[in-house]
């Protein structure tokens, strides 16, 4: 029975947020039901890519990245996968027409994490977070406007700055994993070996400045969408200003995290100004 088949696959690409990131699966659960499950067929995707050439470091990431990309490509032709994340993938991918090319630029920017490791101009650095957030806030739109053109039109640049805020808090709160477990350097013209107040207050600026213009847009969302976006803007902002407020040699030495105690604190919080229609 296919439909058997297919509803594992949703449960295994939910099974894959809520075990991989407790914040983004938080976000997620406050979307309405009728566009959930995409939002966690579309996750489960862009984690297994970003796992395969950040963390399988026994095995050939290279072969392994192939054979997903390969498996990749025949699921979104045939409309199947045994794969089931995969398969799960295919069917959001289709069901609102998300454009290749999406797809494309998100799997050419993993690509470039099995060799690349320095990103020394803005020209670089821009485009690796196009292909690896911005990309995803476009696929995640997709479900949002519900194949509403002219809405997606309207929302697409924020959506974009949105993902690249995202991305680069990921980037500050992870520079300890990804200098020294890694040898990434994402962000140009900072030497991370001596990362100093000034350096971390200019890239701190740059996503501030995406928070704003992406918050813009967040308000223009539909209802089904509004709050779970706002709830993951929350949580990103509060990142920001733990990191804002820690010692720049200190972000280079450890992970920044924000307990669960105060997500479920800005939960509530970002629920009564919803509700209250401030947002």
């Amino acid at each position: 029975m296919k439909a058997l088949f297919d509803t594992v696959s949703y449960k295994s690409s939910k099974l894959v947020t809520k075990t991989y990131s407790t914040s983004f699966s938080l976000a997620t659960k406050m979307l309405y039901n009728t566009i959930r499950g995409d939002i966690y067929n579309i996750y489960g995707f862009v984690r297994f890519a970003d796992e395969i050439v950040d963390s399988f470091h026994d095995y050939d990431k290279e072969q392994l990245f192939n054979k997903f990309s390969e498996d990749l490509e025949l699921a979104l032709k045939d409309k199947i996968s045994l794969n089931p994340i995969l398969n799960s993938f295919q069917y959001t991918f289709h069901k609102y027409n998300i454009d290749k090319h999406l797809v494309d630029a998100f799997m050419k920017s993993m690509r470039l994490d099995l060799h690349k490791t320095k990103y020394m101009t803005e020209e670089e650095y821009k485009a690796y977070i196009y292909g690896s957030a911005d990309v995803v806030g476009l696929m995640c739109l997709k479900v949002f406007v519900k194949g509403d053109k002219a809405k997606y039109e309207e929302l697409k640049d924020t959506a974009m700055t949105l993902g690249s805020a995202f991305q680069k808090v990921n980037f500050l709160r992870d520079l300890k994993a990804d200098f020294e477990g890694l040898d990434r350097t994402y962000f140009p013209n900072a030497d991370l070996k001596n990362l100093n107040e000034s350096s971390k207050q200019y890239i701190i600026d740059d996503i501030e400045a995406d928070f704003e213009k992406g918050l813009s847009g967040i308000k223009k969302l539909p209802i089904e969408a509004k709050f779970g976006v706002f709830m993951a803007y929350r949580y990103y902002s509060q990142l920001l200003k733990k990191l804002k407020k820690t010692p720049a040699l200190k972000i280079k030495d450890s992970r920044i995290r924000v307990s669960n105690p105060k997500k479920i604190e800005l939960l509530a919080r970002s629920y009564v100004k919803y509700q209250l229609n401030l947002l």
